[in-house]
Formats: C-alpha cells, structure tokens, sequence
C-alpha cells in the first residue's frame, strides 16, 4: 500500500488517527480542575498519537491500516476508562486506572506520566492488539510476524519522544530528575523496549484463551489485571522511578495458563 493509500484508506476521507488526536484534545482542554493532574499523561499520548499518524503517513509501516485500526482500538479503551471515572462510573474503570487516576495530584508530573503508560500498556495494549488480530489472522504465519514487526516499530516511535516529552514536563521539584536526564531518557526506551516484548507474549496467552472459551477469556484478562495494578503500585513508592524501573523492568507477564 502507498503512503497516499495509507492516508486515504477510511473510504469516508477521514484520517483515523487524526480523528483519534482530536478526540484527546477535547479531553484534555475539557479537564476539570479536581482532574489537572491528569493533563500531562493526556499531553503526552496526544502529541504520541500525532507522531504516530506521521510515522504511518511516511510509510514506517508494513500494514499502515492495521496500524490505524489498532490506534483506534487503543485509544478506545483509555478514552472509555477516563470518562467513566470522571461520570463516576467506576464499573467501566479498571483497576490499573483507578489506582492511576487517583494518584495524589501533587506527585511529579513524570510520575502521572508512567501512571498512564504503565495502565495503557500493560492492560489496555494487549486487549486492542488482540481486537485487531482475528484467529483467523494467527493461523497465517506470514501476517503473524508482519504484525510483530508492525509492533515493534511503534518503539521507533516512541523512542523518537523521549527527549522531547522530558523537556515538555515542568517541574522545579525535577532538579534530580534533570541532572540525571541523559539516563533517565535511556531508562525511558529500555523499559518501553521491555515492556512492547512482554505485551506480546501477553497477546499470545490472551489469544490462547480466547480460543478456549469466554471464561478462560475473562479470567486470564482478570489475571493481567491484577499484575499491572501492582506494577502501578511499585510506580507510586517514591525515589527514582525510571532507575528502578531499568533494572525491575515496566511490563508484566502472563504466566502460563494452569
């Protein structure tokens, strides 16, 4: 597919991802003052979400609408979690996000940053590839390992960040934070690295038990709830989060099913 195929796949016109990028905008210029504290992980996933349409439209991509359809899925389930918990609705929130929305306002803004992304990664992610990925489409090798690749390219993307979401976070409290820069934004891109791996192994437990049943469905995706809610837990003891994070590692991993 060409670039400009990729850019006009949606036969409305309508580009996906952009549409996906407003809808994060009008989240975060909506927030309520008792939510502030949210802004700086919507900031990030918003100007993550722009670098990802333009890596698509550069043709970064092997399937670039796979890529489209997986963002929208993503995006789909943190903007569910977000307006369920402000209505709320904690029914509709998972724990991983119910332990990231009501972190303390007053913690730095990297750490709301690494609330959010531990959350979206580690329990949303693998329920959107696996929206997006069919048993059908796990039969075909070929397409198998072309969905990998397309997975792994997101950190390409996401590596290309780093530095400039460090300097969008404005903190006085920082000053250890920015001293140690350079290493906490290698920190940044081993444990993204770590973490996009051990969602693929998590893809493939999930599938496994979508394929033996609803129950098994829901008690495997109870079980990766329950693991990136205590990874959570680890984000809001204090200190260097991104040093320990490096060497404790940001995913979390299905053990095999009993």
């Amino acid at each position: 597919m060409s670039n400009s195929d990729a850019r006009n796949s949606d036969p409305t016109g309508l580009d996906p991802v952009a549409e996906v990028v407003a809808r994060l905008r009008h989240r975060l210029d909506s927030l309520p003052a008792d939510a502030r504290h949210r802004a700086p992980f919507l900031g990030a996933y918003l100007r993550t979400t722009e670098a990802v349409g333009s890596a698509v439209y550069d043709g970064l991509f092997e399937s670039p609408d796979w890529v489209q359809r997986w963002d929208v899925a993503f995006a789909e389930l943190y903007l569910t979690a977000h307006d369920c918990d402000l209505r709320g609705d904690t029914a509709g929130v998972s724990r991983p996000w119910r332990l990231a929305f009501a972190a303390p306002p007053e913690l730095p803004e990297l750490r709301h940053v690494l609330l959010g992304i531990n959350a979206h990664v580690n329990y949303d992610l693998p329920q959107a590839m696996l929206a997006v990925i069919s048993p059908a489409d796990f039969t075909d090798p070929g397409l198998i390992d072309a969905r990998r690749r397309d997975h792994e390219r997101i950190d390409t993307v996401l590596a290309g960040r780093v530095k400039a979401e460090d300097a969008e976070l404005d903190d006085p409290r920082r000053l250890l934070d920015r001293a140690l820069g350079p290493l906490n934004r290698l920190s940044s891109k081993r444990f993204l690295r770590e973490a996009r791996q051990k969602v693929w192994h998590n893809v493939g437990e999930l599938h496994a038990a979508r394929l033996a049943g609803d129950g098994a469905y829901r008690a495997r995706l109870a079980e990766l709830e329950v693991l990136s809610a205590a990874k959570i837990a680890d984000l809001l003891a204090p200190g260097q989060v991104l040093l320990r994070l490096a060497v404790a590692g940001f995913g979390v991993t299905l053990p095999p099913a009993a």
